[in-house]
């Protein structure tokens, strides 16, 4: 089998092998290349020693040194060059107590996650294959390298990185080290916090986000994503849906684009519903609340989770404002768009849609079409240039001094009336009009 290498990965190759060591593109690059897709990154594994390697070439970066990693700077691309090794006994599910460094690629290769993971090659010796990695892709299979079990005890995440591959490459995961993660799942606990959001946010924009439903079944969700088991465990007895609130919203994610932003908010939609939900006397189920209740939890999820602030605002703010159904006016969208903040368009209509698509088939195509015009009066109302933040109005607050209004909270009291009055009627905002409001707020208050 040939695979196309770089010219900078030939050229490190051909140097350590000129020098007596043993060289190869090793791991997710191969991968990535047998299954035609351009690899992210090119690493490469070695039998030279992290000195040895440092002595060859000229630009180096100690990158994780400890575990035999040099990074091979060739103009301004980085190749990660890791000497082959052997980990020492892991304790914590999380970190080899010790690493050995070895002059054997198959030490290196076992010890690797799985399978399709598990290869290397280069142009003298060809592909290196010793656990059918190859097979494994023909198969669609993730498969552990070895016995399952061990390798989810060296480093827990690998069971929701498990799960993370078969969503990124539509395959299904070995029935063996499937059994395995269901029973070594609370291990996962052991992780941090920062390597499991990774693998989820990996996970969700995925061509399979529904893998979700994986990760649910399997355990690992009870551990750091709990409300998600409840959420599938909540049934929605209405006659607007057709699943639980869980599966409803593994429906929500698969309907917007991979998008960060757009498949969290999908996935914490409805966060709020388990605990919103009531049941009336006809064993109607009600969720009276949930966005404004699920926009809360949805901040502490991710803030729990280590999301940065920006995520955790954008986030927060279509969760809160993903149910809102104004009137289909122009006036009442202007106040919606002042309520929800400009940042919320235009994905809103894209959460809208997908959880429209997501429910029961009941006023379905009344749903869409009332959120097409909403977007429709949405962009009407930016081709008219309305007044929709306080910024754009005609006048400011030094305008408001000349006038005679003293220094203070008073000046922005009176522009949010001004600014109120704008939203109303957009023609107010001229600066003529807007003085003379000012200025009778002024006379009222003399």
């Amino acid at each position: 089998m040939k695979i196309v290498l770089p010219q900078d990965v030939i050229t490190i190759i051909d140097r350590l092998e000129s020098c007596g060591h043993e060289a190869y593109a090793g791991g997710g690059c191969v991968r990535d290349s047998i299954l035609g897709k351009e690899p992210a990154d090119w690493d490469i594994t070695t039998s030279a020693s992290p000195q040895e390697v440092k002595d060859l070439f000229s630009h180096t970066i100690d990158t994780g040194i400890a575990h035999g990693t040099v990074t091979i700077m060739c103009g301004k691309t980085g190749y990660e060059v890791t000497t082959y090794r052997i980990d020492g006994e892991y304790k914590d599910g999380r970190h080899p107590e010790s690493v050995a460094f070895t002059n054997l690629l198959s030490e290196d290769l076992k010890r690797r996650d799985f399978t399709i993971n598990a290869m290397a090659y280069n142009d003298s010796q060809g592909l290196v294959d010793l656990f059918d990695g190859v097979g494994d892709l023909k198969r669609g299979l993730i498969r552990c390298v070895g016995c399952a079990s061990e390798r989810f005890s060296e480093d827990a995440l690998r069971m929701l990185r498990a799960v993370r591959f078969a969503a990124q490459l539509g395959f299904t995961i070995e029935r063996q080290t499937y059994e395995a993660i269901c029973t070594l799942a609370s291990t996962i606990a052991k992780v941090s916090t920062e390597r499991i959001m990774v693998e989820l946010v990996k996970l969700l924009t995925s061509d399979h986000p529904e893998e979700m439903r994986a990760v649910y079944e399997s355990g690992l969700s009870r551990v750091f994503l709990p409300e998600f088991d409840a959420m599938m465990q909540t049934p929605q007895h209405t006659i607007h849906h057709q699943y639980s609130v869980g599966e409803h919203t593994i429906h929500a994610i698969m309907g917007v684009p991979p998008d960060r932003i757009l498949r969290l908010t999908m996935l914490f939609h409805d966060i709020g519903k388990p605990q919103c939900r009531t049941t009336d006397a006809d064993g109607i189920d009600h969720f009276h609340g949930h966005p404004e209740v699920g926009a809360e939890m949805t901040g502490q999820i991710l803030h729990r989770l280590k999301f940065d602030n920006d995520t955790i605002r954008a986030v927060k703010r279509l969760v809160r404002f993903h149910d809102l159904r104004p009137a289909l006016t122009k006036k009442s969208i202007r106040r919606s768009m002042v309520k929800m903040g400009l940042e919320c368009f235009p994905q809103i209509f894209t959460v809208k849609r997908a959880d429209a698509l997501a429910q029961s088939t009941y006023m379905r195509a009344e749903k869409l079409e009332a959120i097409d015009r909403f977007e429709e009066l949405y962009e009407e109302i930016l081709a008219d240039h309305a007044c929709i933040q306080k910024k754009d109005l005609a006048i400011n607050g030094k305008e408001l001094l000349a006038l005679g209004l003293p220094q203070g909270k008073q000046i922005g009291q009176v522009l949010d009336k001004l600014f109120a009055k704008v939203v109303e009627d957009p023609a107010c905002n001229t600066k003529e009009i807007l003085l003379a409001e000012a200025r009778k707020e002024l006379e009222q208050q003399g």
